[in-house]
């Protein structure tokens, strides 16, 4: 059986998707995501996922025929259609539909509930489970060590940025920040991608190691998995650390000296 998985959205949209991939990978031999630029990175991340379809809609009525022909010769199965944010899962459905894809079940925005959650129930419906003993979270592929890049010794991650400029950090307060947890006595280490590696320069000054631009996805992953914890206001990189197991600090400043206080601790 081919599977192909749709998902539209970022790093952390992407992430969401995981359990909904490993529940469809119990049957099918081959499964596809199909996403947009901004996902793919995060596509390469899961297990299960055998080949990356990308695609940015809307796009001209070329592209979107040619997509349809790929997937008309690739002839699915089945397809599993996972809707982002406000957007449903129409567009999607209809385009699968005109490339012959035998059987489309479509998860909505899921509301109030977890996203990963209403993905599983969306592939329960096409008669996907989890194998036994699979907790359902978000989990990502083997990382590497990355030690090279922080140095050695416990260290906690800020990461200043995020795809919504609403929950991004200033440089101000992202230095403030850093400052703060370099006081209560732990090694800082800052992330970003390579558009805000002025951001993380600043941010880091004298008290923290910068890695902005220094690390691509997997190797984000590999950071953030060897961290005590992750301070950041970003969907993304919030997802990529609870699919690893490092836990997330809401960044509010007020509430951030009380935070640092209960970080796990290595001796």
């Amino acid at each position: 059986m081919k599977a192909l998985i749709d998902r539209p959205g970022g790093l952390g949209d992407v992430l969401q998707a995981g359990p909904a991939v490993r529940a469809v990978a119990t049957r099918a031999a081959r499964v596809t995501m199909l996403c947009g630029p901004r996902g793919a990175s995060a596509a390469r991340l899961l297990p299960h996922v055998d080949e990356i379809v990308v695609w940015d809609p809307p796009g001209e009525a070329d592209d979107a025929d040619g997509l349809v022909r790929k997937l008309r010769e690739e002839a699915y199965d089945v397809a599993l259609v996972l809707a982002a944010g406000r957007r449903g899962p129409g567009p999607a459905t209809r385009l699968l539909r005109s490339a012959h894809v035998r059987r489309i079940g479509a998860a909505p925005p899921p509301g109030g509930r977890p996203e990963s959650e209403a993905a599983l129930g969306a592939a329960a419906e096409l008669g996907f489970g989890l194998r036994r003993g699979d907790d359902g979270r978000p989990r990502v592929r083997p990382v590497p060590d990355t030690a090279a890049l922080t140095g050695n010794g416990p260290y906690v991650v800020v990461h200043p940025g995020a795809g919504d400029p609403g929950r991004a950090w200033s440089a101000e307060h992202g230095a403030e920040a850093v400052a703060l947890l370099a006081d209560a006595g732990h090694r800082v280490v800052v992330t970003g991608g390579p558009e805000e590696a002025a951001l993380t320069r600043a941010v880091a000054g004298q008290a923290g190691v910068d890695l902005g631009g220094r690390t691509d996805p997997r190797a984000f992953a590999g950071v953030l998995r060897a961290a005590d914890a992750l301070v950041t206001g970003s969907g993304g990189a919030a997802g990529l650390a609870a699919a690893v197991g490092t836990p997330v600090v809401p960044p509010a400043t007020r509430d951030l000296t009380r935070a640092v206080r209960s970080l796990p601790r290595r001796r």
